[in-house]
């Protein structure tokens, strides 16, 4: 009866997705494309709110059962709360406009990679794992698609699929090779096995068979250079999705990553320090990371997208979070659940801007948000809130996002140089991307508008920009109470970190 009573949000998801469909299907068929979204939009934000009740209701237990293939605790908990915050609010984002005709597959869609999501982060096994980011994938692959009468749509998700079929190769074949050689799928038994073959010598087959799982979770997360499906994908896709990809697929996969290293590979981590460089997956994600920091960043300056743009730039974030990966420490680890969290808010609300701009003018580029702060002030502030986070301004929650990771980094080794070549290469791209984020603030306030309406969004969109800019405003004026939170979180993760 625990193990069933655990499953409650997630049952209460299945249902709404289900309930979506079937309501469409009887009854809103005749009705406006506009109404059907706003109608549906709420069904679907209760369902959302509800399936959070249960999680509360057993926020402080731990729970362990089938073999590791479901495990809750204090800090799944957190990354469930998070991810179901990131889906309403993706969802108030969709009332703007009515993407495409089959809204009610549109709705159950983001339900049903949510429900992924919240599996994926209950999960210490390889097979649900991978189980869990197909239902992941598969859900976005489709919602990419499905941006109405937009040829790009088609073309992104293609892109999406054919790499994340891809990736979901590597990723499964590296697991059969490590399950063919310790008969085990638990990570942490797999740690075990790990941590008694290192000391023997590592054979051959351990390196490769790790080297295809993060080859694997190296797509998820979309870093060079495995990141050739983004910008394509986020281009094409109806904003909304592209935001709830950029922020709840990352914050999964991120989430999850961080448990195969920790729990299943870490006797595989190496030396990612300055003066004793030494191979293992520490030093090959903090040569990943400098890549995809510098060229994103680089890549960035160079679109006149805006959402393209912002692709460009959360392939540099996925580099920084990589940087606290690598420090392997309590405190790194923690930075990297904060940066999560500030980073979700921000690109929402980000997103959020566009989707109202582009659902009034049907156009995203740079050139379209030309005087928008004389059009939409208030849209204008929002979006100045979430791209002066996004460069790491203080003191928004970015700032300190991107404070923390550093610091941690520093702090691995103080008494040598440790990692300060990796957080200079931060440091230094932080100062790069400040070009392209204020070349989109002086689009808005200093060159002239195209047009003189007026720019207003929906109630259900200004709800959601305004709880996103009160969040990331929020965690950079007091930062130190979720940090303390997550730090306090870490103890279940291993005792290793």
């Amino acid at each position: 009866m625990t193990l069933l009573t655990s499953f409650a949000t997630e049952m209460i998801l299945l249902l709404g997705a289900f309930m979506l469909l079937a309501l469409d299907l009887i009854f809103l068929r005749k009705k406006s494309p506009e109404s059907r979204a706003q109608f549906l939009g709420m069904i679907a934000s209760i369902f959302i709110v509800v399936s959070a009740l249960p999680l509360f209701i057993r926020f402080g237990e731990t729970i362990h059962a089938l073999g590791g293939m479901w495990v809750f605790d204090p800090l799944i908990f957190s990354a469930k709360v998070m991810i179901l915050a990131i889906t309403l609010l993706t969802v108030l984002i969709s009332m703007e406009k009515a993407y495409t005709p089959h809204l009610s597959e549109y709705y159950a869609l983001i339900l049903f990679a949510s429900l992924g999501m919240l599996f994926l982060v209950s999960s210490e096994e390889l097979i649900m794992i991978y189980v869990a980011l197909e239902l992941l994938s598969v859900s976005l692959y489709i919602l990419t698609a499905l941006h109405d009468r937009v040829e790009r749509s088609s073309e992104g998700a293609l892109k999406y699929f054919l790499f994340g079929a891809l990736s979901s190769s590597f990723l499964y074949y590296g697991a059969s090779l490590l399950y063919g050689i310790s008969g085990a799928t638990n990570l942490s038994l797999l740690g075990e096995y790990l941590s008694r073959q290192t000391a023997l010598g590592v054979p051959p087959i351990i390196w490769a068979s790790s080297a295809f799982i993060l080859v694997g979770f190296f797509f998820k997360i979309a870093v060079v250079p495995f990141h050739l499906w983004a910008p394509d994908a986020y281009e094409g896709a109806p904003t909304p999705i592209t935001a709830f990809i950029s922020t709840g697929s990352k914050l999964a996969s991120f989430f999850i990553l961080i448990k195969v290293l920790f729990f299943a590979l870490h006797p595989l981590a190496g030396n990612p320090l300055q003066g004793s460089f030494g191979g293992g997956w520490e030093a090959l994600l903090a040569i990943v990371a400098v890549l995809s920091m510098t060229f994103g960043n680089l890549v960035a300056m160079a679109q006149k997208n805006l959402k393209r743009l912002l692709a460009y730039s959360s392939i540099a974030h996925a580099g920084y979070l990589l940087v606290g990966i690598v420090t392997a420490t309590r405190m790194g680890i923690a930075a990297v659940f904060y940066y999560l969290t500030t980073y979700a808010f921000t690109q929402l609300g980000a997103f959020g801007v566009i989707a109202a701009v582009s659902a009034k003018t049907g156009k995203d580029d740079l050139d379209d948000f030309s005087g928008m702060g004389k059009r939409s002030p208030l849209l204008s502030m929002f979006l100045v809130i979430f791209i002066l986070s996004l460069a790491g301004i203080p003191p928004l929650g970015g700032f300190f996002g991107k404070f923390y990771l550093f610091l941690a980094a520093v702090g691995r080794d103080p008494k040598g140089y440790g990692l300060v070549w990796l957080v200079a290469a931060g440091v230094a791209n932080s100062a790069l991307s400040l070009y392209y984020y204020l070349k989109i603030l002086k689009q808005m306030y200093i060159l002239s508008p195209k047009e003189s309406t007026p720019l207003k969004a929906s109630p259900a969109m200004i709800l959601a920009l305004s709880l996103s800019a009160i969040l990331v405003v929020g965690l950079g004026l007091f930062p130190s109470p979720l940090i303390h939170f997550l730090d306090s979180l870490l103890g279940y993760l291993p005792s290793n970190l």
